[in-house]
């Protein structure tokens, strides 16, 4: 069957969605996104992902083309028009098309507003959850500003394609000496019963998981930090996880080749995604 797609304005079946070649989403990158998990026909942390959308789209001197109210309209049809369980909503928002110009369009160009749905059965009981990741190291080479969500994907994608081809589940990349981020989540070890994380900054993304899985923790008296970590340390921690929308909290139990900790999902990673699913579910909309 036929996937529903929302396409300016429209709902329309996906063989019909048509987006201008002259798209500045296409031609420069110059757009941002968003992707919203659905628990039980539910959607997880909408209220965070629709700020972070505003904020993204301000920093790149664009407006929001709809309410928060309207955008939630849209996602719920969504859902209920394909049947969603489980899977995840991808939102694009352009700043739409124009004859090709380094410059930004007249003002007034009219934005293109890209929404469509994933079916992801058992979303949230991966598999992976009980294995863990396996991660290798990269160079982070993207620009400054991966605060901003923007379409500008293809060094994560060339990080995934690198960990695939070494025989491993993702990256994480390395600037200065210390862990960034991984290619599409943010980045975590624990030591001594400690959860460290890279502070918020132009240098990695202000993750709505990551916010709500911090929340939580100081919740549940854990203890946390949030400051930069190299990558010995992170060989020699007693856990290492990562946290993203569609993976929610996801152990890694070897980095480059050597095992963290036991080299087995660890306890923290654990009790913290049992955690954010059961909290994120009670509060999904």
């Amino acid at each position: 069957m036929s996937r529903t797609v929302y396409v300016n304005g429209d709902f329309l079946p996906e063989e019909d969605a048509k987006v201008s070649v002259f798209d500045r989403g296409f031609l420069f990158a110059d757009g941002v996104y968003e992707v919203t998990s659905v628990l039980g026909g539910k959607i997880l942390d909408f209220e965070g992902h629709a700020v972070r959308l505003e904020r993204s789209l301000g920093e790149l001197d664009m407006g929001m083309p709809m309410s928060r109210d309207e955008l939630l309209d849209i996602h719920r049809r969504l859902v209920t028009e394909n049947e969603i369980e489980d899977g995840l909503i991808y939102l694009q928002i352009t700043r739409g098309a124009a004859d090709r110009d380094f410059a930004y369009p007249p003002e007034g160009t009219p934005q293109t507003v890209v929404l469509f749905t994933q079916t992801k059965p058992g979303l949230a009981d991966a598999p992976m959850a009980k294995v863990g990741l396996k991660v290798i190291t990269i160079p982070d080479l993207r620009w400054d500003r991966r605060d901003i969500k923007t379409v500008q994907l293809l060094y994560p994608s060339m990080g995934k394609m690198a960990a695939k081809a070494a025989g491993a589940d993702d990256a994480w990349m390395i600037e200065d000496d210390m862990i960034t981020e991984g290619t599409s989540n943010n980045a975590y070890i624990v030591k001594d019963n400690t959860i460290i994380t890279r502070h918020l900054g132009h240098e990695i993304l202000h993750g709505i998981t990551r916010a709500a899985v911090l929340r939580f923790a100081a919740e549940a008296q854990m203890k946390v930090e949030e400051r930069s970590f190299s990558l010995a340390e992170a060989q020699a921690a007693d856990e290492a996880f990562v946290t993203s929308a569609s993976t929610f909290v996801m152990p890694v139990v070897q980095i480059d080749g050597q095992a963290v900790g036991e080299g087995t999902p660890g306890p923290v990673a654990a009790r913290l995604r049992e955690i954010y699913l059961d909290e994120s579910r009670k509060a999904a909309v």
